[in-house]
This record gives C-alpha cells, structure tokens and sequence, in this order.
C-alpha cells in the first residue's frame, strides 16, 4: 500500500475564506486542496486520499450537513472539522451525532483550527492502519481451506486437537497438520494471538 501525504481539504463558498486557510496551512507545512462547494468536492473526492476535511455548515447548494450525509452513505471515514457561524451551535450538534469529528464555531484563533485538524489528521491515520491490518487478515483467512477454516473455528473456542478431531471426525495427527497450516497461514506465533486477532476482526466487521 502506498503511503500518501495526508491533505487538508476545505470546502468554503468563500474565496477569501478558502484563501486564509490555504496560507494558513501552509505556513505550518500542511498541504491544503481548497473547494468552493460541496459539489466541486464530491468530484474529485478520493477516498484513499487521507487527511481531513475542514466544512463550512452553511452553503449555498448542497450544505455541509448535506456533504456529510452524502459521505457517510458512501462508507467514508474522513473526519470531517465543521466551520460554523453564530446560530448553528444546534447544526454542529446535529453534525456530531453523525459522526463530525469536531466542529469551531466562527470567529475563532487560528491555533485552535490548527490543533483539531492535527488531531484529526492523528485519527485518519490510525483509522486507515487499523483498516489495512483488518483487510490483511481478510486476504490470509480467504486462503485457508474448508477444513482449515473449520479447524480455526474450533481452535478459537478453546479445544484441543483430541477435542477438534473427534468433533470433525478426523485423526488428532490430521488436526495437527491443519493446525500448523491455519498458524502459519495466518501469520501468527501462538493460539492466544490468532484468538485475538479473530476477535478483533469480528469486532470490526460488526462496526465497533
């Protein structure tokens, strides 16, 4: 997998607006991709791209709350900072119950802009590192085999070989091997790890 550069991207009708962000961005190293709409975003939006993106709540168009739920639909996991004017305190609630990951309510310090977009940028990262290790253990458990996977089934309850051969129907020496391949398939030193790592990737499917 290839390691991206992660970009801030706004999303603002304002061009002076957009502009101040860009210089500020810059001035601390962070490149920026500026959009004057939720549909200009859209467009050109890159889910491998990671990042974060800073959005006006209130635009012409399509609004920023619109663009969330557009992403969310689509199964996007950037984080998303809400840009907010006075009076759209109850608009950026609404944006935090969907999933924003922070939202500053206008005029604010450039600093405090900068801080949340650090943050969020840190979570992207993990997100993304959590998701390539999930679809790594995706790709080693679709070449195990029937019997493998029925092996590893029964080795994450707790069984031992006698318990799992007499259940399949199969010599404990036939366990053996099968348990050896599913080990070594699947990358992992002992039971107590591939446990683990089982939970973890059920966990994640399941959304948690």
């Amino acid at each position: 997998m290839t390691h991206k550069q992660p970009i801030v991207m706004v999303v603002d009708d304002d061009s002076g607006v957009r502009n101040a962000m860009r210089s500020l961005l810059k001035s601390v190293g962070l490149t920026s991709q500026l959009h004057g709409s939720a549909q200009d975003f859209l467009e050109s939006y890159d889910p491998l791209q990671p990042g974060c993106l800073v959005l006006d709540i209130r635009m012409p168009g399509m609004s920023g709350l619109e663009l969330q739920q557009e992403l969310n639909m689509r199964g996007a996991t950037i984080p998303v900072i809400f840009m907010t004017g006075h009076g759209d305190v109850p608009m950026a609630v609404e944006a935090m119950q969907h999933g924003a990951f922070d939202f500053l309510q206008k005029p604010f310090r450039d600093q405090d802009l900068l801080d949340r977009i650090q943050k969020a940028i840190v979570r992207d990262g993990k997100l993304r590192e959590s998701l390539g290790e999930h679809e790594r253990i995706r790709a080693r458990l679709e070449t195990l085999t029937e019997r493998e996977r029925e092996v590893l089934d029964l080795m994450i309850q707790g069984k031992q070989n006698k318990a799992v051969a007499q259940e399949l129907g199969v010599s404990p020496r036939t366990i053996e091997i099968h348990r050896a391949r599913v080990m070594e398939k699947m990358d992992v030193q002992s039971v107590a790890e591939l446990v683990r790592m089982m939970l973890d990737q059920r966990q994640s499917a399941t959304g948690l």
